[in-house]
């Protein structure tokens, strides 16, 4: 647990909904993260953390995916260790990102999504992304350094359309369009 002048350390980001109704396709969320350095806080991310990927250093893991959203608890969870992220990175910007195969879905057409963010037990932001209801994918949550070093969390919610690549090519601009 990080105490107040510390900032953040090791952070969870868990995600769950609700599976699609029987004979019905599948509903495929997926947490998506982007890192950004110093040198380009805004531009095209330096990687991305999602399904079937982990972070070069294995600071930043997906320790769970469904593509179904079928189970107990969370169905997708993502841990960020931005402690030992190191000193080159500037900003984490974790999104949601709703798999396109089987037609266009938006979160409003998902029921019971909920998206936790957690350091230790201690629950730093949730939403039910009810404020994104039109998306195909959004922006939950903004972690980023300050001068002494120490992670800080801003909570945002912007929506956006279009497909998850799409998505991660701009889930990190200053400047989101709202879907």
């Amino acid at each position: 647990m990080s105490s107040l002048n510390k900032g953040l350390e090791k952070v969870e980001v868990t995600l769950k909904w609700d599976p699609s109704p029987m004979g019905e396709p599948d509903h495929d969320l997926d947490i998506v993260a982007a890192t950004y350095t110093a040198d380009a806080p805004y531009g095209d991310p330096d990687y991305l953390v999602h399904f079937d990927s982990r972070s070069p250093d294995g600071t930043i893991t997906l320790n769970r995916d469904s593509k179904t959203g079928q189970g107990f608890g969370s169905d997708e969870v993502m841990t960020l260790e931005l402690d030992r992220l190191a000193e080159t990175y500037v900003r984490v910007v974790v999104g949601v990102a709703i798999q396109q195969g089987e037609g266009r879905k938006t979160f409003g057409q998902i029921e019971n999504t909920a998206v936790h963010i957690r350091e230790g037990y201690e629950e730093l932001s949730e939403s039910d992304l009810t404020g994104v209801e039109s998306a195909t994918a959004a922006t939950v949550a903004e972690f980023a350094r300050g001068e002494s070093g120490e992670w800080h969390l801003k909570t945002v919610l912007r929506g956006y359309e279009g497909t998850p690549e799409e998505f991660t090519a701009h889930m990190g601009l200053p400047e989101q369009r709202q879907a």
